[in-house]
C-alpha cells in the first residue's frame, strides 16, 4: 500500500479485513443463530405509542414475516420496491426482508413532492410503493392520488393490481398507517398473507440470492438535473461496512442513529449493526432533544451525525444546562459536508466523545476515506483521512486524466469493492462516472499529502452541499425556468456558517414580464423539497459568460459572497 511514484495515487491496503462473499440475509440469520437473545433493535417513542425492543431472534422473525408477505404479494427476485417514509420500524423490516428475497429496495427522500416521486416510480420501474400518508404537511396520499387517480377504483388491493398508463410498472401502493384509504393496501393486511408462504419457500428464495445481486437503488441527482439510481449490491454494502470499522471491535457498542434511512449513511448503518451484532437505536426523524435523550437513556456509545445535527445539539438550552448524561458516548462519526473545527472541539470537550470523519458518496456506497481513532486532532480537522482498506484512490487532472503530484489539486477518484454496479437504466451516465479502468470519478476536488491523507477543497461540478443534503443546481434551474415569467435561472452556492452552504437563485425575467420574490418563493415551496428552496433570490439583467457562452459561475459566486458579506463567515458560536 502507499503512494506510488511520488504521485497522488494511493494503492489499496491489502492488510485490511477479509472480503465477505455473502448476502445481507445470511448475515441476519447468522446473528439470530449466534446471538438470539442479544438486543438488536430499539424504538423508544412512548410519546407516539411506539415501544419496540427486539432481540436478534425476534428481529429475524419479524423480518421473515415481512419477507413472506412480500412473496405472497408476488414480489419476485430483482423486482423494485420503493419505500417513502420516515425512519419507522417497517422501513428497516422492508429493507432486510427485500434483501432476503432478492428484491431491490428503492429509497425515496421524505421531502419529495408529487413530480419527484413520479419520476422515481417511473424511471426506477417500481412495482410496489410502501409509504405513510404524510410527513410534516407533505401529503404523500394526495401526491399518489394526483399521479394515478385510477387507484381509487380498486376495490380489493390485495387481489387487484393497478392499471395505469402513466406508471405501467406500478402494481400496488401500501400504507404503513392503519387507516384504510381507497385502493390502497395496509401494511398489516400484507402481514396476514405471510401465513400462506412456508418457511421452505422463503429458504428456497433466499438461497437464490447472491452477493453480486443489487440490494438497493439510491437516487442521487447529477449535473443534468435528472436523478440517477445508484445500484448497490450486497457485496458493496457488506464490505463497505466491514472496512468502515477497519478491524475495530464494536461488539459491545450501542448505535444511536439520527440519519434518515433513505440516505446511504442511514441505510448502511442498519447493516453495520447487523455485522457487529449490536443494537440499532434509530430516531424516527431528527430532533436534537430526542437524540440526546436516546443516547442518555439507552447508554448509546456510537452515533453518526452530520455537522448541522451536532451544532443543534451543542446549542440546545437543555444540553447547555447539563440535563443529559452522555458519559456512555465514545465515538461520533461525521461527514456529508465540511465539519467545522469548532464543532470537533466542542464534541470532544462538551460531549466527551471522539470524532471520526468519513467521506464518500452514494455511488461509492458511502465509502471513500476516513480518519482513524488514533489520528491527531489536526488530521481530523483538516482532512477527510486516508482511503478505506482495500480501496484504491488517486487525484487526477480533470483535463488530462493523469495523476497529479502530492499536494496538488485535482479530482478524487476511487476504485474497488465499494464502487456501485452502475446507474439503473442509464448506461451512458454510468460510463461518464466509472471509466474503463473501473475508476469512479467523484467530481470532488481534493489534494493528497505525503501520508495519504486527503483534503476536499471544492467540486469539479457545481453541486452544493446544504446541511449534508446534496443540491444540484441544474435541477433547480430547469424547474425555475418552467415559470412563465423566468427566462433564465442560475443557482450558485455560497458559504453559510450553519448549513455549510446555501443557494442563491439569480433570475433573468422575460422581456415584458414581471415576477415578485414572494411569487417565486411560493412557486418553489409548492413544488420542490424544502432543502432545494433557494435561501436568496436576486434579479439580474445578464450573466457573465465565457467565450463559448457558458455562465461564469465562479464570478457569480465571488460577487455574491461580497454582496452578502460572506467573505469571512462568522464562526458558529457554541
Amino acid at each position: 500500500m502507499g503512494i506510488k511514484d511520488n504521485r497522488a495515487i494511493w494503492e489499496a491496503d491489502k492488510s485490511g479485513p477479509e472480503f465477505l462473499y455473502t448476502t445481507i440475509g445470511e448475515i441476519m440469520d447468522k446473528q439470530a443463530e449466534t446471538n438470539p437473545e442479544k438486543l438488536a433493535l430499539v424504538y423508544s417513542y412512548p410519546e407516539l405509542g411506539i415501544n419496540l425492543r427486539l432481540n436478534f431472534a425476534q428481529y429475524r422473525a419479524q423480518v421473515n414475516q415481512v419477507a413472506k408477505g412480500l412473496m405472497a404479494l408476488g414480489v419476485q427476485k430483482g423486482e423494485h420496491v420503493a419505500v417513502w417514509s420516515p425512519n419507522l420500524p417497517q422501513w428497516i423490516f422492508l429493507q432486510l426482508a427485500l434483501a432476503k428475497i432478492g428484491g431491490v429496495m428503492v429509497t425515496v427522500n421524505t421531502l419529495y413532492k408529487a413530480s419527484e416521486i413520479e419520476y422515481i416510480l417511473r424511471q426506477g420501474d417500481v412495482s410496489h410503493l410502501f409509504m405513510v400518508e404524510e410527513v410534516r404537511g407533505n401529503s404523500y396520499l394526495d401526491s399518489i392520488y394526483s399521479i394515478v387517480p385510477e387507484i381509487k377504483n380498486i376495490s380489493d388491493p390485495l387481489t387487484e393490481t393497478l392499471q395505469s398508463e402513466r406508471l405501467p410498472k406500478l402494481k400496488r401502493v401500501c400504507l404503513l398507517n392503519q387507516t384504510p384509504r381507497p385502493g390502497i393496501m395496509l401494511f398489516s393486511q400484507m402481514l396476514t398473507l405471510a401465513a400462506t408462504v412456508s418457511d421452505e419457500a422463503l429458504a428456497e428464495r433466499q438461497a437464490s440470492v447472491t452477493y453480486e445481486d443489487v440490494a438497493v437503488i439510491m437516487y442521487t441527482s447529477g449535473t443534468t438535473g435528472f436523478p440517477k439510481g445508484a445500484m448497490l449490491t450486497h457485496y458493496n454494502i457488506l464490505n463497505t461496512m466491514i472496512m468502515n470499522g477497519r478491524g475495530q471491535d464494536f461488539s459491545q457498542d450501542r448505535y444511536v442513529s439520527p440519519m434518515p434511512l433513505f440516505h446511504v449513511a442511514g441505510a448502511n448503518f442498519v447493516i453495520w449493526t447487523l455485522l457487529n451484532g449490536i443494537p440499532m437505536i434509530p430516531l424516527i426523524a431528527f430532533d436534537p432533544v430526542k437524540l440526546l435523550e436516546l443516547i442518555a437513556q439507552e447508554r448509546g456509545t456510537v452515533s453518526f451525525c452530520v455537522p448541522t445535527m451536532l451544532i443543534a445539539m451543542l446549542n440546545h438550552p437543555r444540553f447547555l444546562a447539563g440535563e443529559f448524561d452522555l458519559s456512555s458516548l465514545r465515538l461520533v462519526y461525521s461527514g456529508g459536508t465540511t465539519v467545522p473545527v469548532a464543532v470537533l472541539q466542542q464534541v470532544k470537550e462538551k460531549m466527551g466523545a471522539d470524532v471520526g470523519i468519513l467521506f464518500g458518496m452514494t455511488e461509492s456506497t458511502g465509502a471513500g476515506t476516513g480518519t482513524l481513532i488514533e489520528d491527531t486532532f489536526e488530521n481530523k480537522a483538516a482532512t477527510v483521512g486516508q482511503a478505506y482498506p482495500r480501496l484504491d484512490a488517486k487525484v487526477i487532472d480533470p483535463v488530462t486524466g493523469e495523476a497529479v503530484g502530492v499536494g496538488e489539486q485535482g479530482e478524487l477518484c476511487l476504485r474497488g469493492f465499494s464502487v456501485m454496479k452502475g446507474y439503473y437504466n442509464m448506461p451512458e451516465k454510468t460510463a461518464e462516472t466509472i471509466d474503463h479502468e473501473n475508476w469512479l470519478h467523484t467530481g470532488d476536488l481534493a489534494t493528497m499529502n505525503a501520508e495519504g491523507y486527503f483534503k476536499i477543497v471544492g467540486r469539479v461540478k457545481d453541486m452544493v452541499i446544504r446541511g449534508g443534503e446534496n443540491i444540484y443546481p441544474a435541477e433547480i434551474e430547469q424547474f425555475l425556468m418552467r415559470h412563465p415569467a423566468i427566462a433564465e435561472a442560475q443557482i450558485v452556492g455560497v458559504p453559510d456558517p450553519f448549513m455549510g452552504e446555501e443557494t442563491v437563485a439569480l433570475l433573468r425575467v422575460k422581456p415584458g414580464a414581471s415576477v415578485s420574490e414572494d411569487e417565486v418563493r411560493e412557486y418553489c415551496r409548492t413544488n420542490l423539497a424544502k432543502y432545494k428552496n433557494p435561501k436568496y433570490l436576486k434579479l439580474v439583467e445578464e450573466f457573465p459568460l465565457t467565450a463559448s457562452g457558458k455562465v461564469k459561475k465562479f464570478e457569480l459566486r465571488a460577487m455574491l459572497i461580497k454582496e452578502l458579506n460572506l467573505e469571512d463567515p462568522a464562526q458558529v458560536k457554541l
